[in-house]
């Protein structure tokens, strides 16, 4: 996502320069999570009342909050909805984890957040920043505008990114005149959301909704509040995000992750189709279509990578996908297998994938591996630290893997470091061989909807593509990144896979990370952009 304005901007100037940001491990970071909660004035769609009066949600969408961490841990906030109190609207946010940001290990500075912020409707957010600027609270969400008319005083957040943030920021700047106090797609739909409700009379949310989808490209779930107590929450056309919702009685909630649903209480949660959104209207909620459903491009890294293992997208188990591209990496083993051989996962994600392949290739599957989860986030640090925070990542246990031939399964590899430093300690602790099998396509070229990934100079495995790569990992290809790694052999789940271990069409899936073949223009516009700055020797991340 874009980084900070580092002045004022009222001309067509450039994008300002981008300060890339580096964790002490090079795995894919996801953008945010989203939450909504709606005590409603009767039950939706003649359900059954129940018994519980809920006067305030602000303690739920702590807990909601904490259920969609994995998605950004630097900065949370909700935004709550009190017709009775003087500030309608009313937005806490801080930098942090959920339970940093929100207090929650201080008992009564929690309570005073939930009180203070009292509503019986809310909207939360959870944020990973991809700019650096992880301390700085204005770049925390919810957005809030405030204004004289309730339905032009809104708060929104947002989950995705738009890939033709730079042709949206250009047309404002140039055709209206607005001026930006942050760099981020987030306060562009913000600007649009605000043009699009003006007006003396109240528009329709579809009619606002459909105009949105209109202006923008790209990946873009939005959780939407006003001082009239109108809520939506929206999954675009192309639904590369995860988005459910549920009801039980009078109360209405939608997250990205089913668990914080499921967590909640809910036991029927739906999923929105591309294109729909839930509405909150007068007390009452609806589901209605903005725009007709495009050819789906959900994100096969929700499933691999990103989404909680414990939920559900579109109906699909994200722990049952995972094993099954387990047992697929399992059907394509070429290697031996005797007494001396033991699958170890890296920690935490890749460990339903590597227990399915032990169970299918009758291997041991051992926690030769073990990840330090008390090691802080550093960023942007000298190169010469990065190998060291890698290390501090992990501990291996040499009486494991000494001696033995390791299986190393991973859920993904981006650039590469923290997999190097691995393998040295695996084999500093004796492993007579590493093989490391990956339960996810090589990942060729960036994304351009909503995750961290990095640049083309940036990614491990187009160093060794061939010209017209196909998805399917050629041996010549693999022979040269084992090398590379210092490794024994390597082996990826084939794009072609993704459908099958998924359990859905591989034509429903956005695959342009590992197949560089994008579901939208700008996407593609993009991944042009970035091949052509890669010859030109241009750094940074790609805007066109």
């Amino acid at each position: 996502m874009p980084g900070p304005c580092k002045t004022s901007i009222f001309s067509r100037d450039p994008i300002p320069p981008i300060r890339e940001a580096t964790l002490n491990d090079d795995s894919p970071k996801h953008e945010c999570g989203l939450a909504a909660l709606y005590w409603l004035k009767e039950p939706f769609n003649g359900g059954n009342e129940t018994s519980d009066q809920v006067d305030n949600v602000a303690p739920m969408m702590s807990q909601m909050l904490l259920d969609v961490q994995n998605r950004g841990a630097v900065a949370a906030g909700f935004t709550s909805y009190q017709p009775d109190r003087t500030t309608i609207l009313k937005t806490f946010k801080d930098v942090g984890g959920v339970s940093e940001a929100l207090r929650i290990s201080h008992a009564a500075k929690h309570d005073s957040i939930l009180s203070d912020n009292a509503g019986h409707a809310a909207i939360g957010h959870t944020r990973y920043a991809t700019s650096g600027e992880d301390d700085d609270v204005l770049y925390a969400q919810p957005f809030e505008r405030q204004h004289g008319r309730l339905w032009k005083w809104f708060s929104l957040a947002f989950n995705g990114n738009l890939a033709n943030y730079s042709q949206l920021r250009e047309r404002l700047l140039s055709k209206r005149g607005y001026h930006f106090t942050l760099n981020t797609d987030t306060e562009i739909i913000m600007h649009t959301l605000a043009y699009r409700l003006r007006g003396q009379r109240r528009p329709d949310l579809v009619k606002v909704m459909a105009g949105l989808n209109r202006d923008f490209d790209g990946a873009f779930n939005i959780a939407f509040i006003d001082a009239m107590g109108r809520m939506f929450v929206s999954r675009d056309p192309h639904g590369f995000r995860p988005l459910c919702w549920a009801v039980r009685g009078r109360l209405f909630a939608a997250a990205n992750e089913s668990v914080a649903l499921r967590n909640l209480g809910f036991d029927e949660i739906n999923h929105l189709e591309p294109g729909q959104m839930a509405i909150v209207e007068d007390g009452c909620l609806r589901i209605e279509r903005f725009a007709k459903a495009a050819e789906k491009s959900r994100c096969f890294f929700e499933w691999v990578y990103f989404s909680n293992v414990a939920s559900e997208i579109d109906g699909k188990g994200v722990y049952h996908s995972r094993a099954r591209a387990g047992r697929i990496l399992a059907e394509m083993e070429d290697q031996s297998v005797d007494d001396s051989c033991i699958v170890v996962p890296v920690p935490d994600t890749a460990k339903a994938a590597a227990d399915s392949y032990a169970f299918s290739m009758r291997m041991p599957c051992m926690e030769g591996v073990i990840r330090n989860r008390y090691v802080g986030r550093t960023f942007i640090q000298p190169s010469g630290n990065r190998e060291k925070s890698a290390k501090s990542k992990y501990t291996t246990v040499r009486s494991l893997l000494n001696g033995q031939r390791v299986f190393l399964v991973e859920d993904s590899i981006v650039r590469s470091l923290t997999l190097k430093t691995l393998v040295k300690q695996v084999r500093a602790d004796g492993a007579s061989e590493i093989h490391v099998r990956v339960a996810c396509p090589p990942i060729v070229g960036p994304c351009f909807y909503g995750i961290d990934m990095s640049t083309l100079d940036e990614l491990i495995a187009p160093r060794y593509t061939p010209a017209r790569y196909t998805g399917e990992p050629t041996a010549d290809m693999l022979k040269k990144m084992a090398r590379a790694l210092n490794i024994d052999s390597i082996k990826f789940l084939p794009v072609s896979a993704l459908g099958q271990a998924i359990d859905v069409d591989l034509d429903s899936l956005c695959v342009g990370c590992v197949s560089s073949k994008y579901p939208t223009p700008w996407g593609n516009k993009l991944i042009r952009r970035a091949k052509q700055n890669q010859k030109d020797g241009t750094k940074g991340r790609t805007y066109a």
